[in-house]
C-alpha cells in the first residue's frame, strides 16, 4: 500500500534547483520534494505521497491522522521500524533474531 502521510517539515535546501526537505513522519525522516509547495516553511505539515508534499495541512489534522495510522500499523507498513531498520543498517541483529535463526537450524 501507498499512503499520502502526513509530515513536518525539519529543514528545506536547495539542491540542484529543486527545493527539498527533511520531513518527519512521527520518527521516521524522509528526504520529499517541495516543488509543488514552494511556500511551505519549516515547521509547517504537508501531506506527502511518493516523496512529493502536496498540501498543506494544519498541525492538529497531522497529528490525528499520524496517530490513526499508527494504531492501525499503517506507518509500520509503509515506513517500516525505524528500530528495526536502524539495526539492520548498523549490521546488529533485530533482538532475538539469533535465537530464532539458532532454533530454525536445529
Amino acid at each position: 500500500m501507498c499512503l499520502a502521510v502526513p509530515g513536518r517539515v525539519l529543514d528545506i535546501e536547495e539542491r540542484d534547483g529543486t527545493r527539498m526537505a527533511n520531513v518527519d513522519f512521527g520518527g521516521v525522516v524522509k528526504e520529499v520534494c517541495l516543488e509543488y509547495l514552494p511556500d511551505l516553511q519549516v515547521g509547517e505539515y504537508a501531506i506527502v505521497h511518493v516523496g512529493f508534499a502536496l498540501q498543506r495541512l494544519d498541525e492538529e489534522s497531522a497529528r490525528q491522522t499520524l496517530e490513526l495510522f499508527t494504531t492501525l500499523g499503517l506507518l509500520q507498513e509503509e515506513f517500516g521500524d525505524p528500530w528495526e531498520l536502524a539495526a539492520e543498517a548498523g549490521g546488529a541483529p533485530w533482538p532475538g533474531e539469533d535465537q530464532a535463526v539458532q532454533e530454525a537450524q536445529q
